[in-house]
């Protein structure tokens, strides 16, 4: 790296590039034994580089374990319910499985068994029952194999976990709804996804082929970058229900600071910044089961470990990562490009990928949020869609605005049923996020699915289904607004009064 002077007259206009490590390769723990691994410019040997990792781990989790987030651990860590884990297969998640089994459900040997004994109270484990779950999805990613038995056979090295599979499909299975709580819907309810309103149909009898209505479903998605947002969703609210149903009182996932950072960046991309602070940590309660005050604590304990410390741990500790399937939506959805800019970010500076994810966890929305999405489950900001409708610039002269996307112009859009001042139909609109409404509504002249044959009848996961079953799909607001392409003559007579006369 040079300055704009000459190097080869001016001593001074070379610029030297920062080494790896700052000043010694000797640890900076104990000061002697010499490095084994950099770490954002810091030293440390293999002995210090284990606790290093479980102190990082310990202090992320462990503020959280107690009914009262932060307060006072003088009697120990009581969490209120069982522990509950999602397992993906990938790095994060791996070292997650293996730092979990040391710190909370290994035996105490060697000294630490000498100090009060192997029966002593400080050696109790924390949690009384600790279940793994994978949610497989070779149904939703053409292609891909399904891995189930290979998580099964990771998860059972341990001997301390219960290892339940999940397939994504089962957000459109009445059987599995039942079986975590949920009440049978009446009926089903399908959207319109041509339309920006989202007009809802109710549907006679429940598909019983979950995978047909999961392919549905995303194959009704506008948008590449719109698939493996869904997909996200789908799997958050998988875990999240199933955790809710064995009584377990924390949900932690292994997501690392590079991935979470790239989840932040692309979260604020798509429209969920009201959100920012939920995808570190958020206590979650299901809107299906009214007056249960009984609540899911979501906590990401490597969020302050970096993908390079992960890495390193699973080397040293001859860790089998089985790895996961990617569904980052092509070279050019949002999600691949951001992971592609944080990886390199991380390469290059690594402090900065702490700021990114430090920055963002001081963020908080002005106005707080008495409503949730029905798709997501998260806070939802109260008067999005009027918002979004003022900033929103349309022309329906531009032919690229007028006509559908790509993917949907063979599909012809229905015209609102009814006499004009006939009740308007249900909309899903007023009761979804901004982010949540843009996944399913945004258009993009490239990077679209390549067909939506069920754009007018995309099912719903079934959450969103019991959730309409009980509160009714005209029962959100007071007042329903349509919204409507008017012609010119009819915005001419609307403005009639105000018009002067042609001289």
């Amino acid at each position: 790296m040079a300055s704009c002077g000459n190097p080869a007259t001016e001593q001074d206009a070379l610029m030297l590039r920062r080494t790896k490590f700052d000043k010694t390769r000797v640890c900076i723990k104990c000061r002697t034994n010499p490095g084994n691994v950099v770490i954002r410019h810091a030293v440390y040997c293999k002995e210090c580089f284990f606790p290093m990792m479980s102190t990082k781990f310990r202090r992320t989790l462990e503020p959280s374990i107690n009914a009262i987030p932060n307060g006072p651990r003088k009697k120990g860590l009581k969490p209120a319910g069982n522990l509950f884990l999602g397992f993906s297969g990938g790095l994060g998640s791996t070292v997650l499985l293996d730092l979990v089994s040391q710190c909370y459900f290994s035996n105490p040997t060697g000294e630490d068994a000498a100090k009060g004994g192997t029966d002593h109270p400080r050696n109790a484990s924390v949690w009384k029952k600790a279940t793994v779950c994978y949610v497989e999805m070779c149904n939703a990613l053409p292609g891909t194999r399904d891995r189930t038995d290979e998580m099964r056979a990771a998860v059972e090295h341990y001997g301390h976990f219960d290892f339940l599979p999940l397939r994504i499909e089962n957000a459109f299975d009445d059987a599995w709804w039942q079986k975590v709580g949920g009440q049978r819907p009446e009926s089903h309810f399908n959207v319109d996804l041509a339309n920006e309103e989202l007009f809802m149909s109710a549907q006679p009898s429940p598909s019983s082929d979950s995978v047909a209505s999961l392919r549905a479903y995303i194959s009704s998605l506008p948008t590449q970058t719109a698939v493996p947002t869904a997909i996200q969703t789908l799997i958050r609210l998988l875990l999240l229900h199933t955790a809710w149903s064995t009584e377990s009182s924390h949900l932690v996932l292994g997501t690392s600071l590079t991935s979470l950072s790239v989840s932040l960046i692309s979260s604020i991309s798509q429209g969920g910044g009201f959100v920012v602070r939920e995808e570190a940590e958020e206590e979650w309660q299901p809107t299906v089961h009214v007056g249960s005050k009984r609540t899911v604590r979501v906590n990401r304990p490597l969020r302050d470990i970096g993908m390079k410390e992960c890495a390193v741990w699973a080397w040293w500790h001859g860790l089998q990562v089985v790895g996961k399937e990617s569904f980052l939506g092509g070279k050019q959805g949002i999600g691949a490009l951001t992971k592609n800019f944080i990886v390199g970010l991380e390469r290059d500076y690594p402090s900065t990928v702490s700021t990114i994810a430090r920055t963002c966890g001081k963020l908080a929305p002005k106005d707080g949020s008495d409503t949730t999405c029905i798709l997501c489950e998260r806070p939802a900001q109260l008067g999005v869609q009027e918002w979004k409708a003022r900033i929103s610039i349309r022309s329906f002269d531009e032919p690229a605005l007028a006509s559908p996307p790509p993917h949907l112009q063979n599909v012809p859009s229905l015209p609102v049923p009814g006499p004009p001042d006939a009740a308007p139909p249900a909309s899903l609109t007023p009761r979804l996020c901004y982010a949540c409404h843009t996944t399913l509504t945004s258009r993009s002249s490239r990077g679209s699915t390549s067909s939506s044959l069920h754009a007018n009848s995309t099912p719903l996961p079934m959450w969103v289904v019991s959730d309409l079953g009980q509160g009714g799909a005209h029962d959100h607001d007071s007042e329903q607004w349509r919204t409507r392409k008017m012609q010119e003559r009819d915005m001419k007579e609307s403005i009639a009064e105000f018009l002067l006369p042609d001289s």
